[in-house]
């Protein structure tokens, strides 16, 4: 086992996901009253991130989000204790303002290319079958959050050992995504 630690929910193996899997509850952190969010559906796009503005568990180098349709989320309980982390930012990151924990983040911008979709963290579910993380991005970034750039070979072997291939930017279908959605935008593409 590498010394390594990328993240809780990866360091001992990626689970595998059920495709029936309908959703679940994500809850935070809190010993009383927690915030709930109910996810109807599997998760898509499902990834380790090593950007600074995700949530990430104490200790970890890694976040962990998936995104799923904005229309499969819905705050079940405890919705006053949520705040918009940094309301600068394009994903508006909704976290429990008592334990600091991001429940979704929700894209307003409806010309971005991920609108209508939020971004989520999987393992804040008690529920098995979620769709396992496929890839690690923004891998380099870790560096600004504080990891040092000596051990960023050994973090990229890790990630590949766990079969997460990393990126410094997003997987090649989610950057193909964003560049269709520019040129269609732009009038380029017509059918894509």
């Amino acid at each position: 086992m590498s010394t390594v630690h990328i993240h809780p929910a990866v360091d001992d193996g990626i689970p595998p996901g059920d495709p029936g899997f309908q959703g679940g509850t994500l809850t935070c952190r809190c010993a009383s009253n927690p915030v709930t969010v109910q996810i109807t559906g599997q998760v898509s796009y499902n990834h380790v991130c090593g950007c600074t503005k995700c949530w990430k568990p104490a200790g970890s180098l890694f976040s962990q989000v998936a995104v799923v349709g904005s229309d499969h989320v819905k705050v079940a309980a405890n919705g006053d204790k949520l705040q918009v982390v940094d309301p600068a930012t394009t994903i508006g990151r909704h976290a429990c303002r008592e334990c600091g924990v991001h429940m979704y983040g929700r894209i307003e911008n409806r010309e971005h290319p991920f609108y209508g979709l939020d971004f989520v963290h999987t393992e804040l579910s008690r529920e098995p079958g979620w769709a396992p993380p496929e890839f690690a991005a923004f891998v380099s970034s870790i560096i600004e959050s504080g990891a040092r750039p000596e051990n960023m070979g050994a973090v990229r072997a890790r990630l590949n050992e766990l079969g997460l291939p990393p990126y410094d930017a997003l997987s090649p279908p989610l950057m193909d995504a964003i560049s269709t959605h520019v040129a269609k935008s732009r009038g380029l593409l017509q059918d894509a």
